[in-house]
């Protein structure tokens, strides 16, 4: 064994009894309780011999269970763990490896090779990792973790979400995981603050709310990071827009007008953001605000803000709102914004108005008009009172361009939307739509049957695109003439 990773004065532990199985009855005799001798009522209509293994299959996972537990409670007893942080892989899984097996011997746990392996691979997960969600982490087919309380565990996979067969021991358990996350970030979560949003070490989105605001049990979402980023080629291969459309995109962002992706929770804001940045020259430096750093921006100038919470005083929070008003100061050619949800919409508006041209940022709604009226709102709430007409020429002067993501009832994602912000008419904001998503049926097993398809308007901005040198053809703009 590896001493130089054990406390020093560990010594043996304690031998800690193991519950016993129950005795199994005969097949088809009623089973009887050991302690009591009272006789169970026999199952009717099932084979006791398909029954009773099924029995002691769950027995057998409970018991795992527990002897995991206890595993866990004996490594942190007995390893150094301020050694381990120097330690290599091998030589912490070898340490980890050894107390397993010397446990498992004074318990008398006889366990084959596949189940040792990955008691073994847990136990390392719950002393490095995040214990029962690493597995999950690690399978690149998983875009969320959803956990409602420790013993339902759902993932979202193409679109779909599943119930998995991962779950914790119990409710403290979830708890030391979900505090093992905000400690590493310096953030708490507990009765007098009962949420939290933090960033795991990948990338990775957390959101967690604990007991008594959350009823049944912790409630944790994972919003994994992706580490391949998608191109704007990967999109329209997989059917999110079109080479058409994406050529639009191009010009748009290049000739600087100011864009807007709109869309729902889940929708692909954030992808489409990164791949709409990929048409931005190398040459500009642009300035990313986020509340939680998610964006992947490939340019050399790129300088990256993260708004930061209240501590537990009270004090030290840093805002959106704070991160954009210093940007403002810092020389940017563009200001990416994460997500606009509250009164720094004020100042994004300003900036896009006041010769930052080619910002972008996200928001949530269902469509290009709801985009615009959730703006209104959020000034609204920032208490700033201004006349209705002030504000849709705010808001008219400072977006160009509105980019709707959707998720569909199959799954599947598309920019369902492209919208120009061509002015005002009267007190109306005066939009019109360039692309769109058109749905036409389902297929036997529930998969949109759409195309994309011009609506027949040439855009707004043609003259400004053909003055940078984007002298888009006629064709993008008509519709598509399919069956």
């Amino acid at each position: 064994m590896f001493s130089r990773y054990k406390k020093p004065g560990s010594g043996k532990p304690k031998l800690v009894e193991m519950p016993k199985e129950e005795p199994q009855a005969p097949p088809g005799a009623a089973p009887v309780a050991p302690a009591t001798g009272i006789k169970r009522k026999p199952a009717t209509r099932q084979n006791p011999a398909q029954v009773v293994p099924m029995d002691k299959e769950k027995k057998r996972k409970e018991r795992l269970s527990e002897v995991k537990s206890e595993l866990h409670k004996r490594l942190l007893d007995n390893l150094n763990l301020a050694a381990l942080e120097t330690a290599s892989e091998a030589d912490l899984r070898a340490e980890i490896s050894a107390i397993a097996a010397e446990a498992l011997d004074e318990m008398a746990i006889v366990l084959n090779r596949e189940e040792r392996a990955t008691l073994n691979q847990e136990l390392y997960d719950e002393v490095v990792g995040l214990g029962p969600l690493e597995p999950l982490l690690k399978d690149d087919s998983v875009n969320d973790i959803l956990v409602n309380g420790p013993h339902q565990v759902f993932v979202e996979r193409n679109g779909k979400l599943e119930l998995t067969s991962t779950t914790f021991k119990d409710e403290k358990h979830l708890l030391r995981i979900i505090d093992k996350i905000v400690s590493a970030v310096g953030r708490r979560v507990d009765e007098s603050n009962p949420y939290v949003d933090a960033r795991l070490a990948d990338g990775s989105r957390f959101n967690a709310m604990v007991p008594p605001i959350a009823v049944d049990g912790s409630l944790v979402s994972i919003r994994k990071f992706k580490k391949e980023k998608l191109s704007v080629d990967d999109l329209v291969r997989f059917g999110a827009f079109t080479e058409e459309m994406a050529a639009y995109l191009q010009a748009a962002v290049s000739t600087r007008l100011n864009i807007i992706v709109s869309g729902g929770t889940g929708s692909g804001k954030t992808t489409t953001l990164n791949a709409l940045s990929s048409f931005i020259d190398d040459s500009e430096r642009i300035l990313t605000i986020e509340d939680t750093a998610e964006l992947q921006l490939q340019q050399t100038h790129v300088g990256r803000m993260e708004s930061r919470p209240p501590n537990v005083e009270g004090k030290g929070a840093v805002t959106q709102r704070d991160c954009l008003r210093n940007a403002l100061r810092m020389r940017p050619d563009r200001i990416i914004v994460g997500e606009t949800r509250g009164e720094e919409v004020i100042d994004m508006l300003q900036a896009m108005n006041t010769g930052h041209d080619g910002s972008m940022t996200t928001i949530h709604a269902n469509s290009a008009r709801d985009a615009v009226s959730r703006l209104e709102n959020m000034i609204a709430m920032a208490g700033i009172e201004m006349p209705i007409k002030a504000v849709r020429s705010q808001i008219a002067s400072a977006v160009n361009v509105i980019v709707q993501a959707s998720r569909l009832q199959d799954g599947s994602r598309r920019m369902v939307s492209i919208t120009e912000v061509t002015g005002m008419e009267g007190e109306v904001i005066s939009m019109q739509e360039i692309f769109r998503y058109q749905r036409v049926g389902l297929t036997p097993d529930n998969k949109i049957i759409g195309h994309f398809t011009a609506t027949g308007v040439r855009s707004h901005y043609s003259e400004r695109f053909k003055l940078w040198g984007y002298d888009l053809p006629p064709e993008i703009f008509e519709p598509f003439q399919g069956n």
